[in-house]
């Protein structure tokens, strides 16, 4: 198990700390921290912030992905999704939320709008090399399979 330390932001005391809602969720949800109500607009995106910091050890990463129940309802989304948030990072959570929908949508204070899910990172060398080994797949993507 792995020690997350989560520091509020000044004038965030009121908000809850990211939590899982269920006992097997991935995901941590993310509240707002807006002081007042914003309104995104179709087509619009905002930045969000959750009133919340991290400290977490090197080996991990959180992504910032979006919550289901607000793409399924309303169309809303993360503009950088997954959004990564390295480890020796000490500033504030913030999320871009990106109104796909077809109404506008109002943020309120301690909605939760998007989860936080850590991830292990592998430890990666990386090499320079003349050449690549072949494969049958070889340089073929962006649905060269079919549809």
């Amino acid at each position: 198990m792995y020690n997350v330390k989560i520091c509020k932001t000044p004038g965030n005391d009121d908000l809850s700390l990211p939590k899982q809602m269920s006992a097997a969720a991935a995901g941590f949800d993310l509240t707002a921290a807006v002081e007042e109500a914003i309104t995104i607009a179709p087509g619009e995106w905002k930045l969000i912030p959750t009133g919340i910091s991290l400290e977490m050890p090197e080996q991990l990463e959180a992504q910032v992905r979006p919550r289901s129940g607000l793409a399924l309802k309303h169309g809303i989304t993360l503009m950088n999704s997954p959004g990564t948030i390295d480890a020796d990072y000490r500033g504030e959570v913030k999320v871009i939320l990106h109104n796909l929908g077809h109404a506008p949508f109002i943020v309120h204070r301690g909605e939760r709008i998007a989860q936080l899910v850590f991830q292990m990172l592998p430890q990666v060398k990386i090499t320079e090399v003349a050449e690549l080994s072949s494969t049958v797949r070889g340089a073929g993507g962006f649905g060269h399979t079919g549809k």
